[in-house]
């Protein structure tokens, strides 16, 4: 199992470096075309608007991966460790709530309704559903790495209570 996820936490970083790439050189291509030889090239901005939402997307999940998601923890560090552990598992309830309920299950919802309805991007021309899709790829990992921390923050927070530190 542990393989399985090492390999998930790869694909997902894999897959957000290639798409950080792919900006930067859909980017770096729309401005040539429209200052070196002055002939905007008319796909460019509308990849580079859906590049950003992946890259957006996706990079928060590998944010939460790694604990580098932006958090105001200055009023939470000065808290008694009991209640810096029961906000922690508050916030892990509800960000994994969130990013099931409405990143994962409503992004497969409108990915299923958008595809359905055949409905195409005015330039690039691809089906709006591959767009929609980085929302449950990024609800699952979210939800995914969310209930991973919800569970080792429960551990540690019973071993604690355990050895009396902390305790209620």
């Amino acid at each position: 199992m542990l393989t399985v996820k090492k390999a998930l936490d790869k694909s997902l970083e894999a897959l957000t470096a290639l798409t950080m790439g792919l900006l930067v050189i859909d980017v770096t291509w729309q401005v040539i075309t429209r200052f070196i030889l002055n002939n905007p090239s008319s796909w460019t901005e509308e990849l580079a608007i859906f590049l950003t939402i992946w890259v957006g997307l996706l990079g928060s999940a590998v944010a939460l991966r790694r604990k580098a998601h932006l958090g105001i923890d200055f009023f939470v560090q000065k808290f008694p460790v009991k209640i810096r552990h029961y906000s922690e598992i508050f916030i892990y309830i509800c960000t994994a709530a969130f990013a099931i309920a409405v990143l994962f299950l409503g992004g497969l919802r409108v990915v299923t309704l958008t595809l359905m309805q055949d409905q195409i991007t005015p330039a690039l021309g691809i089906k709006m559903g591959y767009v929609y899709l980085a929302l449950p790829i990024s609800g699952f990992f979210i939800g995914l790495y969310s209930i991973e921390f919800l569970v080792a923050s429960l551990k540690e927070f019973s071993a604690l209570r355990r050895a009396g530190s902390g305790a209620p």
